[in-house]
């Protein structure tokens, strides 16, 4: 392999299909999605948006779980082949750090997960109700049973939190999108550092909508992998069309050291709203990556997406053709 792969582990069961006899595509999905359908969970309307981790030789992940009241929730999972997922049938219920976390930040709602081990824990993000506005939450775990919520990163509106596997430049880095309160018609990616995961600053714009299946915005989505030629950067990008949006997954290469400088953008998406289980659904033609699995060994990598928010679905390539692909048609 080419491109050497930085900070990831030896994780030789991840979920593997090898390509399709005929596909010319570097992205391309499981013969068996959905994998985790809506109606897992007896309380579920639908599981989708959701991010999974290697943990204890076998596999975790926090779940979006939108019950049948229609209200956001996070639950817990576990899986030994990361593909058949058992879920806690209860809401996670956050630990806050201190009183006055818990006086300011009561549970309202929370979505679009995200997970990452960094030196000593697994942190989570996610879009959190502050005041019934969308910002972004962030908490952590050690065991993915007791769960430990934080102050939040930003005032609203903000959404897709993201953090960085690692510090760099002696900071934490996280990317987010500032938004407003509905289904936002805008949206750039920016990046922030902090020294402590509690107060952020030194915002850096990264980059935002050009056109066609990225035009309208784009957000953030698996945690970013590193590699010898950057920042493997996996990311939404929104088309409006005349029947709604349509969301589409793409890639970007940054920086190594300033990751909020783009080296290359691929042009083209690399996965688009086309089965029926990513057309049809409670928000239809949506494809929106959450979580990637990758194999140091082999680069091979498991992607983790939400289908038409409605439910979970898997996707395989590898880091060397995605990142070749990205540098030749960006």
């Amino acid at each position: 392999m080419g491109i050497k792969i930085i900070n990831e582990k030896s994780l030789p069961s991840i979920p593997w299909q090898d390509k399709p006899a005929g596909c010319r595509d570097v992205v391309w999905r499981y013969s068996e999605n959905p994998i985790i359908k809506r109606d897992l969970l007896k309380c579920s309307n639908s599981i989708f948006n959701s991010a999974v981790v290697p943990f204890n030789g076998q596999y975790a992940g926090v779940f979006r779980v939108d019950d049948k009241r229609r209200n956001m929730q996070l639950h817990a999972g576990f899986s030994k082949d990361a593909v058949s997922w058992m879920l806690n049938e209860e809401k996670i219920e956050w630990v806050n750090e201190d009183a006055k976390t818990a006086e300011a930040n009561p549970w309202q709602y929370g979505y679009d997960p995200r997970v990452v081990w960094i030196e000593d824990r697994y942190w989570v993000t996610w879009c959190n109700a502050y005041g019934w506005k969308p910002t972004i939450g962030i908490g952590y775990t050690f065991d993915f049973k007791k769960f430990y919520q934080c102050e939040n990163a930003f005032l609203p509106f903000n959404r897709n939190g993201v953090l960085f596997p690692r510090k760099i430049g002696g900071k934490y880095v996280m990317f987010s999108r500032p938004s407003d309160s509905g289904h936002t018609p805008f949206g750039d990616m920016y990046i922030s550092q902090s020294p402590d995961m509690k107060y952020w600053g030194e915002h850096r714009h990264v980059m935002g909508p050009r056109g066609g299946w990225e035009s309208k915005k784009i957000g953030a989505g698996p945690i970013p992998i590193e590699t010898s030629e950057g920042w493997l950067c996996i990311y939404h990008g929104v088309l409006e069309s005349c029947n709604g949006f349509v969301y589409s997954l793409g890639a970007a290469i940054l920086d190594i050291n300033e990751p909020w400088k783009v080296k290359y953008r691929c042009d083209e998406y690399l996965l688009s709203p086309q089965m029926d289980y990513e057309c049809w659904g409670d928000v239809p033609n949506v494809v929106f990556p959450c979580a990637a699995l990758c194999d140091a060994d082999t680069g091979r990598l498991a992607i983790y997406y939400g289908c038409a928010d409605t439910h979970v679905g898997l996707a395989f390539g590898t880091v060397e053709e995605i990142v070749e692909y990205t540098k030749a048609h960006s």
